[in-house]
């Protein structure tokens, strides 16, 4: 399929979450998006343990350029790089790159139509200079407060804001993009952590505001919705199951021959559930322990009522919609063939796909070199004097 983005040229300067997911969904959308790494490579390379699945998941579809920064030349080489970019990313420390001459100042006065890209811990204000982590701005932005219990504070089993300071990151870029179209200028760009989190966020806030009280942890909170948990069904499985609407509480009575409850004018509308889930909550139990899981699973599907099985990440790796729908990706990683999520979009009715797997350190080295004008020589010099680095 023809992409969005094809003949967009993105450089990369992105480690860890936040920047290579931001990459990632410019290059699905058909960017070329070409990865400077520093000699050793990004650090996400070298993770173990919860650190693992970083760099396969985040790296796809993209070109890998090994090249000494500091090193004159190599400074020169990027240089002409981003002399025929569209777009530059980054998300190293603030003033990192500064420091290296990549600054926006210099870069615009070179390329005038360089969309440039900073995805930061914060947005302009009092705490722009500190550095940022995924769990630090959970724990500072409420939201890892609204996870755990009122003791506790949790951050969230993902690097959720990582990556939605990503996404918020290349919203941003296509916005620059349209813009450039009209003006034929880039700009900076810029999406935080902090901000991104406070978004997240928002709901809880709002609610205060309107209400002034304080919303307690989602682990201890009463629903909006009376019927809004997890049930257990007979033969030990668990399903969550949601009724929140009256006509979604008349479906229930009647598919469940439950005239009962159905009658019960306390139960009639779902502000007046909600007031009755002491009680009720364990009558619901009683009638869906009738059933085992894949019995009222297939009736609830039937009915159109809202519920979900009680899944482990890895469980998504055998999941009939993702299987079925081009959902995952098979991603070579060192010996191994993994399977990871495709971008959660369709476009013309197709998901996007991989066009390559995530790339060897400075793979595409001798290509780039190449376009920048360099010959074979002048390539082996560079290497030999370690100002760049190739796959061995």
């Amino acid at each position: 399929m023809n992409l969005p983005l094809e003949g967009v040229r993105v450089v990369e300067f992105a480690h860890m979450v936040m920047g290579p997911s931001c990459g990632l969904a410019l290059a699905d959308l058909g960017a070329e998006v070409i990865k400077v790494e520093p000699l050793e490579g990004d650090n996400t390379r070298r993770l173990e343990a919860a650190g693992a699945g970083f760099f396969p998941v985040f790296n796809r579809n993209k070109k890998s350029l090994a090249v000494d920064l500091a090193h004159p030349q190599g400074k020169s080489l990027v240089l002409r790089l981003l002399d025929s970019a569209d777009v530059l990313t980054e998300n190293f420390r603030p003033g990192a790159l500064d420091r290296l001459g990549f600054s926006y100042d210099v870069l615009e006065k070179r390329n005038p139509r360089l969309v440039y890209c900073s995805l930061k811990g914060f947005l302009k204000g009092p705490y722009e200079h500190r550095p940022a982590l995924d769990e630090v701005t959970q724990m500072m932005g409420g939201l890892a407060y609204m996870t755990g219990l009122p003791d506790r504070p949790l951050r969230a089993g993902s690097s959720v804001v990582d990556i939605m300071g990503g996404t918020f990151a290349a919203l941003g870029i296509l916005a620059a993009l349209r813009c450039r179209e009209r003006t034929g200028r880039g700009q900076q760009v810029t999406s935080a952590l902090f901000e991104s989190t406070a978004y997240l966020v928002a709901q809880h806030m709002a609610q205060y505001e309107l209400t002034g009280e304080a919303p307690p942890p989602m682990s201890v909170k009463r629903p909006a919705w009376g019927v809004y948990d997890i049930f257990a069904t007979a033969g030990g499985g668990r399903l969550f199951i949601g009724v929140v609407t009256d006509t979604q509480w008349e479906v229930f009575c009647r598919e469940f021959s439950e005239q009962a409850l159905a009658d019960d004018s306390r139960l009639r509308t779902n502000a007046l559930r909600v007031k009755a889930r002491d009680w009720l909550i364990p009558r619901l139990g009683e009638v869906f322990l009738r059933y085992g899981q894949a019995e009222l699973t297939k009736k609830l599907e039937a009915i159109g009522l809202p519920f979900a099985p009680i899944a482990k990440p890895w469980d998504l790796l055998e999941d009939p919609h993702l299987v079925a729908s081009g959902g995952l990706l098979e991603t070579r990683v060192g010996e191994k063939t993994i399977r990871v999520p495709a971008l959660p979009l369709e476009l013309g009715g197709k998901r996007l796909g991989k066009r390559s797997d995530p790339p060897r350190l400075g793979e595409h080295g001798r290509e780039l070199l190449a376009a920048l004008g360099c010959t074979p020589g002048e390539i082996d010099g560079l290497l030999e004097r370690r100002v760049v680095a190739f796959p061995g």
